[in-house]
């Protein structure tokens, strides 16, 4: 196999840091349970107060399942649904972090992190 082959042919998971703020959001709506997409757009529309279109949300389900961030199975003929995977799951996890390395910079912000944790 040539170099170029061998290059062309890996699979590369995408990382919070290379998905779009919709997108991590979907992925964290994952985090509690797998859903079917009805559910993942109500919880979305909660969130940002406003309809989400069919036409944006599954797309980027589709690429999160092309990623290896989120599986997608069979519930009937009519409705899917959306698991987080592992990758998915460490993908969310690395975002936490970047964003609490980033946040917490004393302990004051550090014990509103543990408030938060203990609601």
């Amino acid at each position: 196999m040539s170099e170029a082959q061998s290059v062309t042919d890996e699979v590369t998971t995408r990382t919070a840091a290379d998905l779009t703020a919709f997108q991590q959001n979907i992925l964290g709506i994952l985090s509690e349970e797998p859903m079917y997409g009805l559910a993942i757009k109500r919880e979305l529309e909660s969130y940002y107060g406003s309809e989400v279109n069919h036409g944006r949300l599954y797309p980027n389900l589709d690429d999160l399942v092309e990623d290896g961030l989120v599986e997608k199975s069979e519930l009937d003929k009519r409705t899917n649904q959306y698991e987080l995977t592992e990758a998915g799951h460490d993908a969310v996890l690395g975002q936490l972090e970047w964003v609490l390395d980033r946040f917490v910079t004393d302990e004051a912000r550090a014990d509103e992190v543990r408030a938060l944790l203990n609601e």
